[in-house]
């Protein structure tokens, strides 16, 4: 051995602190009771506004503007999906409140897979009717067209 470990003693052992500090670390998530349930109504590159109910009825709802909470991973959110609601609920576009859950979809409509693209996509969520316009003069309407929206 050489002299210099020889004359080492406990004190001269230097310890690491851990990487994630001193808070233990844990798979515990916050509930989020006081969460109020909202309806996305449109998403714009990550950011989604999401419509809440008015207390009042004969009011129109506000609107609020929401991100993604970490917690939901790359699930899908996308329009007519019913989302509850964490964080800053002012409705301010500056301040944005955090989308902690995503309820289970009554219907979707899909758009099918092409050669590009290999799966299906989601684009509406919860959809109950569906409306179709066409042209009936100028362009002459296409029925063929009508038939396979219909479908």
């Amino acid at each position: 051995m050489s002299r210099r470990h020889d004359r080492m003693d406990e004190d001269d052992v230097r310890v690491r602190p851990t990487r994630g500090g001193s808070r233990p670390r844990s798979k515990d998530r916050p509930a989020h009771e006081q969460a109020l349930a909202g309806t996305v109504i449109a998403v714009d590159r990550g950011r989604f506004t999401v419509a809440i109910p008015s207390p009042d009825p004969d009011a129109s709802p506000r609107v609020i503007y929401a991100v993604k909470a970490r917690e939901l991973g790359r699930k899908g959110i996308v329009v007519g999906d019913d989302v509850d609601l964490v964080g800053d609920l002012s409705g301010d576009i500056d301040n944005q409140a955090r989308v902690v859950r995503r309820h289970d979809r009554v219907s979707t409509l899909r758009r099918t897979a092409d050669d590009t693209d290999p799966v299906e996509r989601v684009i509406v969520a919860n959809a109950t009717q569906l409306a179709i316009v066409t042209a009936t003069t100028n362009p002459a309407p296409s029925f063929g067209l009508i038939d396979r929206a219909l479908v």
